[in-house]
């Protein structure tokens, strides 16, 4: 049996899970894939690139340690995990259409990329979750990403 996704219903729902995100009062439960997807989302929809990626990475290690969780070699923080899929929804806005909801994103966005295993298409186990993709960006090893533009927004991002 699939997991059912989260669906939203209104903006509301979207600007209630921001709002936990941000106060560190989301319950680890409710921390899942869709709603990394949703929060990150959210930042990029509304901040220019650098300022969503700053947000979304300060907020990421701000909730982890008001929930008590410590970047360790298997838990907390991973910046490479991060940049990807920020760069895949990047990607997912490009080829939406500029008049569409919150609403509507998210919910598309969760529908698209609810496999959270996606990264190991491009990275292999060891390489992924090794100490150095944890803290900084790594190039995939398995096939590199859609484009060299967006390989080499990562790079420089990775350096801010």
């Amino acid at each position: 049996m699939r997991k059912r996704l989260a669906i939203y219903r209104s903006p509301k729902e979207i600007d209630s899970l921001i709002h936990a995100f941000q106060e560190g009062n989301l319950s680890r439960s409710q921390w899942t894939h869709e709603a990394h997807l949703t929060v990150a989302l959210w930042y990029l929809c509304y901040d220019s690139e650098q300022e969503a990626i700053n947000a979304i990475r300060n907020g990421i290690k701000r909730y982890n340690s008001v929930q008590g969780i410590e970047t360790t070699k298997n838990s907390g923080y991973h910046e490479t995990l991060t940049l990807f899929w920020v760069r895949t929804i990047r990607r997912y806005l490009a080829d939406e259409s500029q008049n569409r909801s919150i609403v509507h994103l998210a919910n598309g966005l969760i529908a698209k990329y609810a496999d959270r295993n996606l990264p190991f298409r491009y990275y292999t186990r060891d390489r992924l979750m090794s100490w150095e993709a944890r803290i900084n960006w790594v190039e995939p090893d398995l096939k590199s990403l859609d484009s060299e533009i967006v390989r080499q927004g990562l790079k420089s991002l990775s350096n801010s």
